[in-house]
């Protein structure tokens, strides 16, 4: 058997879905916009949610933007992989383009809370890796959260007050990191989504590759 050296082992692999969450301001959306940006492969799962357009938003990029009663309607029929309210709205990820993504080999990222975290891990089992970001302190967090001057006084301050309670969550995740550099942060995502592309039971080429490779080697 010719083996060339410079392609893949195991290709085509199954994809996978990496969740990133973190209390508000923490990180996890300019982490996820990065990752994005930085690596082809991943696609981003665009939510459905209740709550009002922000300033720069864009509909069908950010979020799938619906009614109350639009939302009820996909629950109803199933159309979601996972949903959970949060801060008075709702949030769903619709499950068609997700497991069309995991055929094709790509990876999905989701910017969902602990809530959203544990209905997909049920759902979607092995092929969920969940990273869980936290600040370095909750001084900083504050100031993150005034800093990107998207939300009220009020709602910052309704932010803060679940900050402990979404951080008690960090150790139903796989990997926690604390994100006091937003690029060193992202460097450790990457590593984790290098090391778990390399999982032998996602690469799906592997068992056909190894019994050529031990027939060869036998003559």
């Amino acid at each position: 058997m010719d083996l060339d050296q410079n392609q893949p082992i195991g290709r085509p692999r199954r994809g996978l879905l990496i969740v990133l969450s973190s209390p508000s301001g923490a990180g996890k959306s300019t982490i996820s916009r990065m990752l994005l940006a930085a690596d082809r492969d991943v696609t981003m799962s665009v939510s459905a949610t209740t709550r009002p357009i922000r300033p720069g938003e864009v509909e069908g990029r950010d979020y799938h933007f619906v009614s109350d009663a639009q939302f009820k309607a996909m629950a109803d029929e199933g159309e979601f992989a996972e949903w959970a309210p949060v801060f008075d709205h709702q949030y769903g990820s619709p499950q068609t383009p997700i497991k069309a993504a995991l055929k094709a080999g790509r990876d999905v990222l989701f910017d969902i809370d602990w809530q959203g975290t544990q209905q997909l891990h049920a759902a979607m089992g092995e092929d969920l890796v969940r990273v869980f970001i936290l600040p370095p302190s909750i001084p900083e967090l504050a100031r993150r959260l005034h800093h990107r001057a998207t939300d009220s006084e009020a709602t910052i301050a309704d932010r803060m007050s679940r900050a402990a309670g979404e951080i008690s969550h960090w150790a139903e995740y796989d990997y926690v990191l604390i994100n006091e550099d937003m690029d060193e942060c992202l460097a450790d995502v990457r590593a984790i989504l290098a090391a778990e592309r390399l999982k032998r039971w996602r690469q799906g080429g592997l068992v056909a590759f190894v019994r050529d490779l031990v027939a060869s080697a036998r003559g």
